[in-house]
């Protein structure tokens, strides 16, 4: 839980114990003060969230940039003669489309 969250969660609790005091006493203006903390509070802690969730997907595609990496390693270190002729394959494909017969 990143920082944004914590501060939102204590403002919303904030507003509500705003909104409590403002029923308690009467004071309209203490209640809509209160409910607009609890408000801005909700706000920075869905903020917060969109963080957390933006850093997971970034981790999550450096983490399978890292396996298909070691993955492609792992294949051309075992497989080296496979690895060869899909080299010269892929290489003939791309020499075959630089071609224009006519």
């Amino acid at each position: 839980m990143n920082e944004d969250r914590m501060e939102g969660k204590i403002r919303t609790l904030g507003g509500k114990a705003e909104q409590l005091a403002g029923r308690a006493t009467g004071d309209a203006k203490t209640r809509v003060e209160g409910v607009l903390d609890e408000a801005a509070g909700r706000a920075q802690d869905l903020y917060g969230q969109a963080k957390d969730a933006a850093s997971d997907t970034i981790d999550t595609l450096e983490e399978g940039a890292a396996n298909a990496e070691d993955f492609i390693r792992d294949f051309i270190e075992t497989r080296p003669y496979t690895t060869a002729v899909l080299a010269l394959c892929a290489g003939w494909l791309i020499g075959r489309m630089g071609r224009h017969d006519g």
